[in-house]
């Protein structure tokens, strides 16, 4: 469905100095990778849907012990290069020598994911960035509404049928130990 990834957690539009983002961090969740994790897994989705032009790298690495960093690479707004590299690039070696090229830089800043939420993440990455949030227009917000009032209705409708069975299966089960007790002569 597009709503989870036009609207939702992430559904971000970051300024246009915002050339790059890097997240670093390693692939089982423990010693504190939990929340970089979610951060890939449900906000990335959601950020380059809305940043297209932002290039977004991933490092993961097997060193439990090593940094759950988010880095953010600023362009200078003057800066030529920006337009053309901010662009996805068409070929792997066009993106290799893309995310080894960090001289068009600016400044960069990053975020230690260690041992935080995804949401305390998203929170200081739209506070460094001045990012703005994506609101629902009064079309998506309706029909958000909809879908939700309908998810309520099968919630109720999975609560009754699981009742029905249940009581379906206390029957049989009576039947079953009746017919065992009187058995064939």
């Amino acid at each position: 469905m597009l709503y989870t990834v036009r609207l939702g957690q992430g559904a971000i539009i970051l300024p246009r100095d915002v050339q790059r983002i890097h997240l670093e961090f390693a692939f089982k969740f423990n010693e504190g990778h939990f929340g970089a994790r979610k951060v890939w897994r449900n906000i990335l989705p959601r950020l380059k849907y809305h940043n297209p032009a932002v290039s977004i790298t991933i490092n993961r690495s097997i060193d439990q012990a090593g940094p759950a960093s988010l880095t953010i690479f600023y362009a200078s707004p003057k800066d030529p290069d920006t337009a053309a590299s901010s662009s996805t690039p068409s070929s792997p070696a066009m993106q290799s020598k893309l995310t080894s090229n960090h001289t068009s830089f600016e400044r960069t800043e990053t975020i230690n994911m260690k041992h935080k939420h995804e949401w305390d993440v998203l929170s200081e990455l739209m506070d460094l960035t001045k990012a703005t949030p994506v609101a629902a227009t009064p079309g998506e917000a309706t029909e958000l509404q909809q879908l939700a009032n309908e998810e309520k209705r099968s919630a109720a409708d999975r609560a009754r049928n699981a009742a029905y069975t249940e009581q379906r299966r206390q029957e049989k089960a009576l039947l079953d130990q009746a017919r065992g007790a009187v058995g064939p002569a």
